[in-house]
């Protein structure tokens, strides 16, 4: 029996009611899992034992009746670290990598009772926009298993949409849970920068990081968030602001409140489908009593450039720890100091990352810096700036998540530049800190189309009120994959 078409909520009164066990459910997730998971390719790893056992454990404990998520399965980026299961951030050189401790949010996760039942593939280091970077394999999308499911959360989104798993963590660097979110027809969100702990999660952009919820409804995601948010004193970089409920406002209605549309996402590039949907959403929001009007971020259309300079310096600041000394993946038949480092990160990273490393070198280099990262630095600040006026006016920002549906596997692995295009909506919220969903909001030629919702810093609260009151007066959220109904 399959329990994927319950939510959080309605499989916590089945296990307090014990109609069914935490291991039960468990059971019937590993079987979700692996009647899906050849056609999705999700998994990088799927922990049965320990999640059997762990579920064995919540049982004889009991379920916690006031802890929703108790006893309830989810998966994890491979950018997690997580103790005693491998972690390669889908990398060769990472390969064998057992980490002797959790990350923060994996703590966290085991505390609210969650069950995690298995690492998610990504591209390499969560670089690329397709989840064609993984060293191991392709991701596939759950709607269609011909077309690329984003990235770089690409099993994140893709264990998600296909049924195999409710919950998901994956991290957004410049997009990276809400693309696939966006393709996948489910919820993603990024917080805001700082209100989920980062210890724990493999670096690639320091300051632009942030680890975020994935599920098929707004109400999941925001009780996900619930359970990840939070100060967390290893991490320097990590907010003291307090965390709200973020289900507060869910279901109250939004009439009065003011959104504001850039008319700079819904310029050049952005397919006329896409446009067209998330234009129909806007309208949509006005029924609901909602005040839509448009706005200019004049500064967005530099942001694809400032983020490329910025998080590929950022990448190869981080990325230098991985030499082949100390763990990972090291080169054989060397013969000094220098071939040990040059054959291990030559054979050990692909080639989208080695592309930003060397990116990032040059524009950290001594003739570079001026001319192009503190360049970067100055137009960020000038982004953030643009984002602040609106908001003194407005409570949200609407436009697409990304510019097109999906695309084909393997159209694009040439292109970089096209790659780096598809976050060219979704880069601007990063690199100012703020918070931004994508929700389904329609379909384009059979695809979902992604709607996103950029909030004020720590306004989460703002967006789920308004996602869910989308959510609730339309139906794209319970449109299924096929792939979905196959398996009984």
């Amino acid at each position: 029996m399959s329990y994927n078409n319950k939510s959080i909520k309605e499989l916590h009164e089945l296990l307090v009611n014990k109609e069914i066990s935490a291991l039960e459910l468990t059971k019937a997730t590993l079987s979700d899992i692996s009647a899906r998971e050849p056609q999705i390719d999700a998994f990088l790893k799927i922990t049965e034992e320990k999640a059997l056992q762990d579920a064995a454990a919540i049982d004889a404990r009991g379920i916690n009746p006031d802890v929703v998520t108790d006893g309830i399965s989810i998966a994890v980026k491979d950018n997690i670290v997580t103790e005693g299961i491998e972690t390669t951030a889908a990398s060769k050189i990472l390969g064998g990598w057992i980490p002797p401790y959790n990350a923060t949010v994996a703590n966290k996760l085991s505390e609210s009772g969650l069950i995690t039942i298995g690492k998610l593939n990504m591209d390499e280091f969560a670089m690329g926009g397709s989840g064609e970077n993984s060293s191991v394999k392709p991701t596939k999308n759950a709607w269609d298993q011909t077309k690329v499911p984003g990235g770089s959360s690409s099993g994140s989104a893709a264990s998600v949409a296909s049924g195999q798993v409710r919950l998901s963590l994956g991290s957004d660097t410049g997009g990276s849970i809400r693309q696939p979110a966006a393709f996948n027809g489910i919820v993603g969100l990024k917080p805001t920068y700082g209100r989920v702990s980062r210890f724990g999660l493999i670096a690639f952009a320091s300051s632009l990081d942030q680890i975020g919820p994935l599920a098929p409804t707004v109400e999941e995601n925001a009780q996900l968030l619930n359970v990840i948010s939070g100060f967390d004193k290893n991490d320097s970089t990590s907010s003291n602001v307090a965390v709200p409920d973020f289900t507060s406002k869910i279901g109250q209605d939004i009439k009065g409140m003011k959104i504001a549309l850039p008319k700079e996402y819904f310029g050049e590039g952005i397919d006329e489908k896409v446009k067209e949907q998330i234009l129909a959403a806007a309208k949509h929001l006005e029924k609901l009593g909602a005040i839509v009007e448009e706005v200019s971020l004049p500064h967005s259309k530099y942001g694809v450039a400032v983020y490329y300079i910025i998080a590929s310096s950022e990448a190869s600041s981080n990325l230098q720890r991985f030499d082949g000394i100390r763990y990972g993946y090291r080169a054989q038949d060397i013969k000094n100091l220098e071939d040990l480092y040059v054959k291990s990160r030559s054979e050990g990273f692909g080639p989208e990352v080695q592309r930003r490393i060397m990116l990032g070198t040059f524009s950290l280099s001594a003739g570079s810096y001026d001319k192009h990262f503190k360049k970067a630095g100055q137009v960020r600040t000038l982004i953030i700036n643009d984002f602040a006026k609106v908001f003194e006016k407005y409570d949200l920002i609407l436009g697409p998540t990304t510019p097109t549906p999906a695309w084909d596997l393997g159209a694009r692995v040439d292109d970089p530049l096209s790659m780096y295009l598809a976050d060219l909506l979704t880069i601007p919220v990063n690199l100012a800190g703020l918070p931004g969903i994508s929700i389904p909001a329609g379909f384009a030629d059979g695809l979902p189309v992604g709607m996103q919702l950029i909030g004020k810093r720590y306004d989460e609260e703002t967006i789920y009120q308004v996602a869910a009151a989308f959510e609730a007066t339309t139906d794209f959220h319970k449109k299924q994959p096929i792939i979905f109904g196959k398996v009984q």
